[in-house]
């Protein structure tokens, strides 16, 4: 038993290792004084500065934590609300999740490729509505898949007691579902916010001239080279992921924490 709990332990660091060694050897050169990494020449704090310098990365930085942090909002709201209607679905309800999950699966480029057709027939503006309502529509099946466990799970005699004491519809739904389902809420908007931030296929197909996004912009300046401000840019969205897990642990245990206190009163 001892052993088999030693391999575990040995797999789970040799998986964690070939996970963040690429990470951590670019963040590494991040501060190479020197202007490429074949050689680290020593210590500099000077492709941070080239970085914050660069106004129209910061820029581009910018838009793109607006763009996730909007659509994942957007496609939360959807989704939550999505995610009732299905369940309530009871005759449609396989071949609607069916149709959700082939959203989850299939591949970017045909996502992508899929939307860039269809603004095109609309006559739309390829720019920042176009890349958002892509956002927005692949997001929304990650906020369902999230929500609509916790919501076939929860107890209606909760809702039933909530109209028996003469709750409104919209006061059930206020003080009832949507504290149930505020775990599912938050983990299906943070795992939208992920897939909006480092999105690149479909993004890549649906943007304009006059709007990018990160992803797409890093791209764009690999094709010349790697320059070490794309180190520290890393550097900076990494630690700022970072601390976005963490926050999201603590929201989490919170919610689970108020959540045992109220079942035990």
């Amino acid at each position: 038993m001892k052993s088999k709990h030693r391999i575990g332990k040995f797999y789970l660091a040799f998986v964690l290792v070939i996970l963040y060694t690429p990470i951590f050897y670019l963040i590494f050169y991040a501060f190479n004084k020197g202007g490429d990494m074949s050689t680290f020449t020593g210590f500099t704090w000077q492709n941070f500065s080239d970085l914050f310098a660069d106004s129209r990365l910061i820029l581009i930085v910018i838009q793109t934590f607006f763009l996730a942090f909007l659509s994942s909002l957007i496609a939360t709201a959807i989704g939550t609300f999505g995610a009732m209607v299905i369940d309530n679905l009871k005759k449609h309800k396989n071949i609607i999740m069916s149709l959700n999950n082939v959203l989850m699966v299939s591949p970017d480029v045909v996502i992508g490729a899929s939307f860039l057709i269809l603004f095109t027939a609309l006559g739309m503006k390829l720019g920042f509505t176009s890349v958002l309502l892509s956002h927005i529509a692949f997001s929304i099946p990650i906020v369902v898949l999230m929500v609509l466990p916790l919501y076939q799970e929860m107890d209606n005699s909760l809702v039933d007691a909530a109209a028996d004491l003469g709750a409104t519809p919209s006061q059930t739904l206020r003080e009832v579902i949507l504290p149930y389902l505020t775990p599912g809420i938050i983990a299906g908007f943070f795992m939208a916010f992920t897939y909006s931030l480092d999105d690149f296929a479909v993004t890549f197909f649906v943007t304009g001239n006059d709007f990018t996004t990160m992803s797409v912009e890093i791209y764009s300046r690999a094709r010349a080279g790697i320059s070490l401000e794309i180190n520290a840019l890393s550097a900076v969205v990494f630690l700022f992921s970072a601390i976005l897990v963490v926050g999201y642990y603590f929201i989490v245990r919170d919610n689970e924490t108020v959540g045992k206190g109220a079942s035990l009163t």
